[in-house]
Order: structure tokens, then C-alpha cells, then sequence
């Protein structure tokens, strides 16, 4: 099963990339592949924010739409995406923030997939791997683009 994982230190707080992440209507402005993101409902499960949400992606002749969802735990600084419908016959995602240093952070992103297709898996597979490369940098430069980056520090590299 295809998989992918990426660990990032960035100089902006575990709050602010937890609420950049969990901003995912957000998602269709910076987000490389991503179409359209329609959350279908949003309820409280105890201290928990429980989202479904249905992505479009698109990448020339390919349009694909799957819906999962998502549990923000902010006590935990945590945000999980599971699979419940679309062209996966898997799809797990996970993102967790760790507090670290004066207002940076440890962002750790992984994602485990499988195409129920495997002429899909052969036609996007390499692409979605160079994708998923480029979203921690994707949500990077958004939290740059939204907070700033204070004293014009460039910003940190893998962890």
C-alpha cells in the first residue's frame, strides 16, 4: 500500500498550523490538485470537532471526488482523515503538531492510500507521491502567507 510521510519544523505556533489545517474549506485556494472541498456536516463528539468533508482533485484529464472524516482534536493537536467513500479502497491521514522551541512547532504529516482502480493507481500513483511531497510545503507557505514570518526568517527546513 502506497504510503508517504514528512516531518517539518516551522516557526509558526502547534495552534496556528492545527487551525491552518483544520481550516478546510480553505483548502481549494492553496492546495496543489485540490478542486473543491464541500464539508457535508460538522458535530461535537465530546472535546472533539467531527467533519465530512468531500475533496475534488483534478490534474489535466483526471477528476476524482472522495469523501472522509476528519476529527480535529485540539487537546492533542491532532487531526485524523479517514476514508468513506470514493475511488480508495483505503485512505488514511494524519496530522500532528508538537510544541517546540518559542512559537515554532514539529509538524508530522503521513498518509497511507491504495486506488481501488489499479489502471488509477498506475495513471495518478507517482503523481499523487510528488503531490503529497509538496503539502507540507503547501501548508507552510499558507501559515507564512497568513501569520507572516516574523523578521523575514526564512523559513525552517525538515526537522
Amino acid at each position: 500500500m502506497p504510503s508517504f510521510t514528512a516531518t517539518r519544523r516551522v516557526r509558526h505556533s502547534a495552534t496556528d498550523m492545527f487551525d491552518l489545517v483544520a481550516d478546510v474549506e480553505a483548502y481549494p485556494k492553496f492546495l496543489p490538485m485540490c478542486e473543491r472541498l464541500t464539508v457535508r456536516s460538522r458535530r461535537k463528539d465530546g472535546d472533539r470537532d467531527v467533519l465530512i468533508a468531500t475533496m475534488t482533485v483534478a490534474y489535466k484529464f483526471v477528476r476524482e471526488s472522495f469523501t472522509t472524516r476528519v476529527t480535529l482534536d485540539r487537546a492533542s493537536f491532532l487531526i485524523q482523515a479517514e476514508y468513506i467513500d470514493g475511488p480508495f479502497s483505503h485512505l488514511e491521514n494524519v496530522w500532528r503538531f508538537e510544541p517546540h522551541g518559542r512559537g515554532d512547532c514539529i509538524i508530522r504529516f503521513s498518509i497511507d492510500y491504495e486506488f481501488k482502480s489499479r489502471l488509477l493507481q498506475m495513471l495518478i500513483g507517482s503523481l499523487f507521491e510528488r503531490v503529497f511531497a509538496r503539502y507540507t510545503e503547501a501548508f507552510e507557505a499558507r501559515a507564512d502567507a497568513v501569520y507572516g514570518v516574523e523578521g523575514g526568517t526564512p523559513r525552517l527546513s525538515p526537522a
